[in-house]
């Protein structure tokens, strides 16, 4: 696993909000359902992207738009369309003053709009928590990040098209692997295209002496790696890769070890089943009592309080959480 993988490998739809939309103008939808990441793939037409917090962007056919929650956002035939729905938390929608909605309607599986014969197709996947990306890729990026057709011209667009309106054995796994493969592409060719912008995470991957660290690490959260371990596995000394790590990652190499062992621990204990024991051992604790320790101290929040959270289907702040049963085992 390179580092780059290590932190794209976080995103994980798990029954995410994948819709296809069919639009006739004009029509405008306001929407504010709280979700951490919203990607919004252009079929065939064209939309205004319309973000609380930045610049607007229109899109056409084969473009990707990639929009950071928990901002609400609005998108629409044209910006001076009046929002005729909004959409809520949980995907509930409304009109704007708040009845439930009745004009826009069903037209099949996973499609629903104003008109089956509209102008406009788009795609909409929604990943609804943010554990199912990682805080880390989330604070990468902007508001709104947008990839044009003519840039990447990434046929998983047309793939996702295909396949959300199917309705076969296992379908909700293949759509949520789609949506992951769709984010994954879009943020390497985000990146890329940005590279004094991208995070330091991504730009170590290409560093012979960091990237190398960051594998070894990666493909072994579990080791009980030091810095003078990690030196001398890459050839280099224990000033110099600490000097060298920091520059590029923005963080020394045990910090960074540790908030990675901290997001899988925050991602294997939402598995059924699974138990502190097993997930301390996973990710380089000695004991619960350890990874428990540490999980409050980088997170702020106990791993009891982040299951009950995960479990809730909500973002509360951890002092607010009820605990859930533990088995430290």
């Amino acid at each position: 696993m390179d580092s780059v993988l290590g932190m794209l490998d976080g995103p994980r739809a798990r029954g995410a909000f994948l819709l296809r939309t069919v639009m006739n103008p004009p029509w405008s939808l306001r929407i504010q359902d709280e979700a951490p990441l919203t990607l919004v793939a252009m079929v065939a037409g064209g939309a205004h992207v319309l973000p609380d917090h930045a610049v607007p962007a229109e899109l056409g056919p084969g473009d990707v738009a990639i929009l950071r929650g928990p901002d609400a956002y609005t998108i629409a035939d044209d910006p001076r369309t009046a929002p005729q729905a909004v959409i809520h938390p949980g995907q509930r929608c409304t009109t704007v003053d708040g009845a439930e909605l009745l004009g826009i309607s069903s037209l099949g599986v996973r499609t629903w709009g104003n008109d089956p014969a509209g102008s406009t197709v788009m795609l909409t996947g929604t990943y609804q928590l943010p554990h199912e990306v990682g805080r880390q890729l989330l604070a990468a990026l902007p508001p709104l990040a947008l990839l044009r057709r003519a840039d990447w011209d990434e046929p998983l667009v047309g793939l996702v098209a295909r396949e959300v309106t199917a309705d076969r054995p296992g379908q909700e796994v293949v759509l949520d692997r789609l949506l992951d493969l769709l984010l994954v592409a879009g943020l390497r060719r985000w990146f890329d295209r940005r590279a004094g912008e991208a995070p330091g995470w991504y730009r170590a991957g290409g560093d012979p002496v960091v990237g190398r660290a960051v594998r070894l690490m990666e493909n072994s959260l579990a080791h009980p790696w030091t810095v003078a371990s990690l030196a001398a596995t890459v050839g280099v000394s224990r000033a110099a890769l600490a000097r060298r790590f920091t520059e590029l990652v923005a963080q020394p190499p045990m910090a960074f070890l540790t908030q990675r062992r901290l997001e899988l621990a925050a991602d294997l204990l939402l598995e059924p089943g699974s138990t502190l024991g097993a997930v301390a051992r996973q990710t380089g604790y000695a004991t619960p009592f350890a990874l428990s320790a540490a999980f409050r101290r980088v997170r702020g929040e106990t791993p009891q309080q982040h299951r009950a959270r995960a479990r809730r289907g909500t973002d509360v702040p951890a002092d607010i959480a009820a605990a859930v049963p533990l088995t430290p085992r």
